[in-house]
């Protein structure tokens, strides 16, 4: 069955919502660098073939949906928490902060927001969406703003730091990538308090 993805734009904007903002994040799982929240404002009754959650589509078709919806969209505002400060404040709570930061650099002020099921504070209406990024199509362009936005950051992280193929697993704890931490080190970038970095930090502090 087809997902109509303009189902909650539609509704709202038959309420006299004009300016509804989605946005949601990138980066919660990987091992190191930010994490990335997108916020788009697309125009009424807006519709683009094929988008869905980023996690659905390929890296060629996040690259040329993220071209469009930065032509097409009405505003877009990108969020950024590095490292340091998800080890801070945690990562559900770092998210969050992106995805306010986001919403905060749209050039336009958004009267209604929806997010993919985050909880947000803010002077408009919020409505948190289970599973939005597969059900709004604002949602979904956030999702692609926010993931392509990390995975270039990370393929430049990567031109820094060859060794560790950051352009290949993008941070993400895959059995590559956990061999080439445990050859290389540790990097400042990586998230301190993750499992995996976490363990190996102790396993260090033990051995001296």
């Amino acid at each position: 069955m087809k997902v109509d993805l303009l189902k909650y734009e539609n509704e709202l904007h038959k309420e006299g919502y004009t300016l509804i903002a989605g946005t949601d994040e990138a980066g919660r799982g990987p091992l190191v660098g930010p994490v990335v929240a997108g916020a788009v404002i697309l125009p009424p009754n807006y519709s683009l073939d094929g988008l869905n959650d980023s996690k659905q589509l390929t890296e060629k078709q996040r690259e040329a949906y993220y071209s469009i919806i930065m032509r097409d969209a009405i505003s877009v505002g990108v969020g950024i928490v590095g490292p340091k400060e998800i080890d801070e404040i945690n990562i559900l709570e770092a998210s969050r902060k992106a995805m306010n930061i986001a919403l905060d650099n749209l050039k336009v002020k958004p009267d209604y927001i929806l997010t993919d099921a985050m909880k947000l504070q803010r002077d408009v209406p919020v409505l948190p969406i289970i599973h939005g990024d597969a059900l709004s199509l604002t949602i979904a362009a956030a999702s692609v703003v926010a993931k392509v936005t990390r995975d270039h950051m990370m393929i430049e992280f990567g031109k820094k730091h060859p060794e560790y193929e950051f352009e290949k697993h993008k941070g993400y704890p895959t059995k590559r990538h956990i061999e080439l931490i445990k050859k290389y080190g540790i990097l400042n970038e990586y998230r301190k308090t993750f499992k995996p970095i976490k363990n190996m930090i102790e396993e260090k502090e033990e051995v001296k």
